[in-house]
């Protein structure tokens, strides 16, 4: 009888294994530009598509180049979401248009004001891709996009993320437009999700209205528009900042009541962590690239508004 389950118990696992090994993999792909994109085109995709990413994890989206692994779902992809106007795709959407010239491309920025950190305002034209301002130069110290092509980080507001999110639908119903319904429901699921997360961080930041925060590269500008907050930035134009600069930087600091510096893996953290130490702020490390978008945000909010 030991010997007669011991079988049975054998077949089954070698059923399920056989049974794993010829379900086909997802064919049909999504390639995005960050990895924030991917938490909402995931949502709004659901079984239907694979994304992929083409800036990975821990990489900087501003000097990033594409591996060979991303390159080849691109080839199989269905089409490209682009972010908008980040230094990937400054440096590198001409290319890949001349590589893929039948691969659509979405801009998931359409409708989206356009802000730098000093809260100009560049318009996108609803019918048309582009970002209308001038050229310039450089791209800075860090090979960030320059001043005139604004900030790039339209994620960090969760009402950018609404539009971000309904231009994604938008471009899936286009790629596949007979699960239309499947990608309405998913994209109302995710809006209320959206709703959730900007409610919440109201609360959070109900007694915060006027706060300053500091922060190495300027990627709050849209969240600190929403909640009428004060960032303040370190890096001077996309290079370190020099003595002068910072000495301006940290009297105006001082004169704000800031609570807290916020500090980034990919960025340089000695001046962040001088500021802090003269001021006696708190030294939050965040990841504005992080797919946990509504985490994350939620812990910047925390920070700011002094919550342990």
């Amino acid at each position: 009888m030991r010997n007669l389950l011991k079988s049975f118990f054998i077949l089954i696992t070698a059923f399920s294994l056989f049974a794993c090994a010829g379900k086909p993999e997802k064919e049909d792909i999504v390639t995005v530009t960050i990895i924030p994109q991917k938490y909402f085109a995931d949502r709004i995709a659901g079984d239907n598509f694979r994304i992929n990413t083409m800036v990975p994890a821990g990489s900087s989206p501003e000097t990033y180049e594409p591996s060979a692994s991303s390159m080849i779902a691109l080839d199989k992809s269905k089409g490209y979401f682009r972010i908008g106007n980040i230094g990937f795709e400054i440096n590198w959407i001409e290319k890949l248009k001349e590589n893929h010239p039948e691969l659509p491309i979405f801009d998931n920025s359409r409708g989206i004001t356009i802000l730098d950190g000093d809260d100009d305002i560049v318009e996108i034209d609803e019918e048309d891709d582009h970002v209308h301002t001038s050229e310039c130069a450089g791209h800075g110290g860090h090979g960030h996009a320059c001043h005139e092509n604004g900030d790039p980080h339209i994620w960090s507001s969760p009402a950018n993320a609404k539009k971000i999110a309904s231009n994604m639908y938008e471009a899936f119903i286009t790629l596949d437009p007979e699960n239309k319904d499947t990608y309405k429901n998913n994209l109302d699921a995710l809006t209320a999700e959206i709703s959730e997360t900007q409610d919440s961080i109201s609360s959070i930041l109900k007694d915060s209205h006027g706060a300053t925060f500091v922060i190495y590269h300027p990627s709050l500008t849209y969240f600190a528009r929403e909640y009428g907050l004060n960032q303040f930035a370190i890096e001077d134009n996309g290079k370190e900042p020099s003595a002068a600069t910072l000495k301006k930087l940290i009297d105006k600091v001082r004169d704000s009541n800031a609570k807290v510096v916020f500090i980034q893996q990919e960025f340089d953290k000695k001046n962040a962590e001088l500021i802090a130490q003269e001021l006696n702020l708190k030294v939050v490390q965040i990841n504005p690239l992080s797919e946990d978008w509504n985490g994350e945000l939620i812990k910047v909010a925390n920070a700011i508004a002094g919550n342990d």
